[in-house]
């Protein structure tokens, strides 16, 4: 079980019940704006997100080496999404845990994502055998 579920709750009725207690409803409608206005930050920000991603083809990102780099170990399935601007193509079974999506680029690289309860836990990329050959060395 997240604990996420029940602290987040548990913090909001505390911060609630502390604003009652300093300032009376005064401060029971202050701390209710602000959760309030909290709560629409992260929705519009997925809005946003969602907004961009549905103007991609899903599963494809700009530059799939450029994602690698990018990558770090336990951020969300929502700021991989923001970061590629694009759905993953889903390849576990639907609601199965842990998910895995992929991005692929123009150049058939793909960066291969493995979610646990909805963090980035490993992720593997893979480039076509060809392009290893005709790209110059670097230096």
């Amino acid at each position: 079980m997240n604990l996420r579920n029940i602290l987040v709750p548990l913090g909001a009725v505390a911060l609630v019940g502390f604003g009652f207690t300093a300032y009376g409803w005064a401060g029971v409608a202050a701390v209710v704006g602000g959760l309030v206005m909290w709560a629409l930050l992260h929705f519009t920000r997925l809005v946003n997100v969602m907004k961009k991603a549905a103007k991609r083809p899903i599963g494809y990102v700009g530059s799939a080496v450029m994602l690698n780099a990018r990558l770090a170990e336990g951020v969300n399935l929502m700021h991989v999404v923001a970061m590629t601007q694009a759905l993953g193509e889903l390849l576990s079974p639907e609601g199965a845990d842990p998910e895995v999506y992929r991005w692929t680029d123009g150049t058939q690289s793909h960066v291969t994502c493995e979610f646990r309860h909805g963090k980035l836990v490993k992720w593997m990329l893979v480039r076509p055998e060809g392009e290893a050959a005709a790209t110059p060395p670097q230096g």
